[in-house]
Formats: C-alpha cells, structure tokens, sequence
C-alpha cells in the first residue's frame, strides 16, 4: 500500500525521519512526491443559497441561444421521429433526395456539410431499409444517382408532415414575421 500524506508527515514505525518535517527530506518541492498546488482566486462567499442562477452573460452569446434552441428542438424532434426510425441527419439526407430526385453523393455532402465517409453508411442503411436506391446519372457515367424508393417516398410524406406541424409546435409563440425573420438570419449565419 501506498503511504498516505499523513503517513508522510507523521512519525513513522521506524523512527527514520521522525523529527524532520515530510518536506525537509527534499531538496525543493519540485523533487517532492507530493507537489503543492496552486491556489486560486478566493471564491465569494455567500451568506445565503443562490435561489436563481444568474445565466445572464450566457444569454448574450450567439452560440448559447443557439445552443439552447436546437437543443429544444432537436429533443422533440427526436421523440417524434421516433416512429419512423429518423435521426434529424437521416431527414436531412431523405429530404434533399426526395426534393431532388437523382443528386449525387457528393451533391448531399456539400449541401449537408457530411464527410463523404458518414454518408456511405447512411446510404448503405438506408438502401437496406428499402427508402433509397442509386442508379446511373443520366449526364455523368461516373456518378451515381439517389432516388427514393417508393417506401421511401411514402415514409418521408409522413415525416415532413410530422416535422411541419412540430415547427409549428416549437415556434407557437413566436409571430409569421417573426419565424420568417429567425429563419433568415440563422440563415445568414452558417450560409
């Protein structure tokens, strides 16, 4: 076992270092075992328990309020698509091929920012379930087209139903205006 540090500061069983202090065997405290730590800044001390966090400098950051609303809306979404077995990433690429009938790999990957790698095996799992399939490109005999499958077809008319009325849901208490105001600059940030 081990010697604790009070084993180190105490006499030992032994009598070897008995009068000398735990430290004093040691050159600096560097070549101790047992390094000092810093010591930080004294925290306040409170009389009282904090009864409402204080978030405000949070709440002027971009990033935070971004943060907290996908997350909001990526839970509900979640437990929604629960049902048709989507994760948003998988709506995503459904989406853009069914509004697209025949883009490219490397057409999704761009659209959706997806490493050409992730996107092989979403393709793969979805052609699987039966929602895409991939056929020649009409104008490039290198590319290869991805179409929705009938399945496919039927089950994103479902989840793009599902997902208007969860947006509908996630923004009730904002105004039109203000959805179509949001929604543009979002836009304006990541375009």
């Amino acid at each position: 076992l081990a010697a604790s540090p009070v084993a180190l500061c105490s006499d030992d069983a032994a009598g070897a270092h008995a009068a000398a202090p735990a430290f004093d065997r040691f050159r600096s405290v560097a070549d101790s075992p047992i390094k000092k730590r810093r010591k930080s800044a004294p925290m306040p001390e409170k009389k009282t328990a904090i009864v409402k966090v204080d978030s405000s400098y949070l709440e002027t950051l971009m990033g935070y309020n971004a943060t907290r609303a996908s997350l909001k809306v990526i839970e509900l979404f979640t437990k929604r698509m629960a049902v048709y077995d989507l994760r948003h990433v998988d709506f995503s690429i459904l989406s853009i091929i069914m509004h697209n009938p025949g883009v490219t790999s490397r057409q999704l990957c761009g659209v959706l920012s997806i490493l050409p790698p992730n996107l092989v095996g979403k393709i793969g799992i979805m052609e699987k379930r039966e929602l895409v399939s991939r056929r020649p490109h009409p104008q490039d005999g290198r590319a290869v087209g991805l179409y929705l499958t009938e399945n496919g077809a039927r089950l994103m008319a479902d989840a793009e139903r599902t997902a208007t009325n969860l947006e509908d849901d996630v923004t009730s208490r904002l105004s039109a205006a203000e959805k179509k105001t949001l929604m543009r600059l979002l836009q304006k940030i990541y375009r």
